[in-house]
């Protein structure tokens, strides 16, 4: 495995030779104080350039950063959003364990780049790279929900929730885990990144796809949220789900007091007595009442 030293240098020998490349940012977790460096951080790479489409049009280029184990292009894959930005995103896995996320910014859009308070100069031609202050976390910070997004989620996670009772009920597995585990695991996962964000005056970093989390809630509301990731065993899945019922209540009520929002306990009630008829109803019933 190439050290990061040796990695850091290809990057920016790269650049000092391209005259495409105009400056060279560095993002993400290997400036952050806060993070333990371990074997599979990536390498955040912004590279300045004068012209993107000099490199996309080439799709050799990128080679001579290593052997790949597999790379992705997101700006160039189907269905994703336009980029108004003209940025080039090059995701690389190689073969020696490192990666690279290595983005292309057009110099003319550079006014535009985006804020990330996880940066630092590594090269810079022209001098036309702002000041970056010291790294900090400030970036990642979650923020507080408006009455309207924190009343959106709790109908959506109440909306949802019978849905896959009814999944459940029928023995249709694949659509019963898509509920609880893509839909109302979302809304669930956004009202408890706003619980850690109560509990901490929304100043610590609760990380991509909340990997912090459990730093900052009750243990015993991370042991219940490690009882909603169930199996295939239906009746283990019917036990998640009125456990992450539980925990959405829980840590929505909390919530919602604290910023002064009405929680829906009414609709609350009545999903959660609908859930457990469903869950005793003999099955081919013609009836659910």
């Amino acid at each position: 495995m190439r050290t990061s030293s040796e990695i850091l240098e290809l990057l920016l020998s790269t650049a000092r030779e391209d005259e495409r490349i105009r400056a060279v940012i560095m993002n993400g977790s290997r400036l952050n104080p806060n993070i333990k460096p371990d074997p599979f951080q990536d390498f955040d790479i912004v590279y300045v350039v004068s012209d993107v489409n000099s490199f996309t049009s080439d799709p050799y280029w990128i080679d001579r950063f290593g052997e790949r184990m597999v790379m992705q292009t997101p700006d160039a894959m189907e269905g994703e959003p336009e980029n108004s930005l003209g940025s080039f995103a090059y995701l690389l896995q190689f073969q020696d364990g490192n990666r690279i996320d290595l983005t292309l910014f057009p110099l003319a859009n550079l006014a535009s780049l985006p804020p990330d308070s996880l940066s630092k100069t590594l090269l810079d031609k022209d001098g036309l790279l702002p000041p970056f202050p010291e790294p900090d976390e400030s970036s990642y910070f979650p923020k507080p929900p408006t009455a309207r997004q924190f009343t959106e989620c709790c109908n959506e996670f109440w909306w949802v929730t019978p849905y896959a009772a009814k999944g459940l009920w029928r023995a249709q597995l694949p659509y019963a885990h898509h509920m609880l585990d893509v839909i109302l695991r979302d809304q669930l996962m956004k009202m408890l990144v706003w619980y850690a964000g109560v509990r901490t005056g929304f100043q610590k970093n609760i990380g991509g796809y909340e990997k912090f989390l459990q730093r900052y809630i009750d243990p015993e509301l991370w042991q219940k949220l490690e009882r909603t990731y169930a199996g295939a065993d239906p009746e283990q899945t019917w036990q998640a789900l009125f456990t992450m019922g539980e925990l959405f209540r829980i840590t929505a009520s909390t919530v919602a007091v604290h910023f002064g929002y009405p929680y829906p306990s009414q609709e609350d009630e009545r999903v959660t007595a609908y859930l457990h008829t469903i869950h005793t109803l003999p099955r081919h019933t013609a009836s659910l009442y």
